[in-house]
């Protein structure tokens, strides 16, 4: 189970994430290529990170629609450290790049990113925001600036140690409040510009609660002065890969189809199967099911 910590300071607000086992239960669900799990990880880890700005029983839906082999991926978080999600290609693959990483901007190539927030109203909210990049943690960034005019810092990795595991996964956000000081995000900036990607932290044995530190300690002002920011870890919590799927839910989804389309379903078979796409459970019905439906 993985763990997240969100925080606040003078001037912004945090959230470090170790999602490991959580893109490790991807991979073993939806059995991704390499480059897939790399992309599908860190929209994983996006999707926990923002699900935690959330209340109550809000969800958020992230969706990504692009011309790239991986053109579609969609992830499903809640404000519990819940997610889910899945690809429409987990066997797509392209070339490493020159320094032996994964391409994941090719592979995902650019278009759409959709963001939908369920929070009970009658009609969700829905932003779309475009992906010019394919690096995801980027693509998020802009969206937050562009459409919730909230200047953000994400980083996101995914490091496996062979095709069917995940050495290190997670990610870090840090968005600054509205009447942050020039100082700091003079500070801030320079500071991302010189720690290690995530996933090297982690190898490096820093746990999120380090991480967090490592993001506020030694802040260089212009001048090389060391300037201080203090803040506080107002939530430590547990994350998960998550899928709230049932027998009943998809019972209800097939009653859907109509009487007529039932009785012709089963005219040509004994049984339905349905499947989920997020974890890959199977649920089977048979005409028994709907007895009380097909002798009305």
């Amino acid at each position: 189970m993985g763990k997240l910590i969100r925080g606040v300071s003078k001037n912004a607000r945090f959230f470090v994430v170790d999602s490991t086992d959580v893109v490790q239960e991807a991979l073993n669900i939806h059995k991704c290529s390499p480059t897939v799990i790399d992309a599908f990880g860190r929209l994983l880890t996006a999707g926990i990170i923002m699900g935690s700005t959330l209340k109550g029983k809000d969800i958020l839906t992230l969706r990504t629609d692009t011309d790239g082999e991986l053109n579609t991926m969609l992830v499903t978080a809640d404000a519990e450290g819940g997610v889910k999600g899945y690809v429409s290609n987990p066997s797509a693959d392209v070339p490493l790049k020159d320094n032996g990483k994964s391409d994941v901007a090719k592979l995902v190539g650019k278009g759409v990113l959709k963001i939908i927030k369920d929070m009970g109203l009658k009609e969700p909210y829905v932003g779309l925001s475009e992906m010019n990049s394919g690096e995801i943690a980027q693509d998020i960034a802009y969206y937050y600036y562009n459409s919730e005019q909230t200047p953000t810092v994400i980083a996101l990795g995914v490091k496996l140690k062979d095709e069917h595991t995940v050495a290190y996964a997670g990610g870090y956000m840090v968005q600054l409040l509205p009447d942050a000081q020039e100082w700091f995000i003079d500070a801030l900036e320079r500071k991302i510009g010189a720690i290690r990607p995530m996933t090297e932290l982690m190898a490096g044995g820093m746990d999120i609660e380090r991480i967090a530190k490592l993001l506020y300690e030694d802040m260089d002002s212009e001048d090389h002065n060391k300037l201080v920011e203090d803040y506080k870890i107002l939530e430590t919590k547990d994350v998960k890969y998550s899928c709230n799927c049932s027998a009943d839910k998809f019972y209800r989804g097939l009653i859907t189809l109509g009487k007529d389309e039932l009785k012709k379903i089963f005219e040509e078979r004994d049984e339905i199967e349905t499947q989920c796409h997020f974890c890959d459970k199977k649920y089977q019905f048979t005409k028994k099911d709907f007895e009380d439906i097909l002798d009305k």
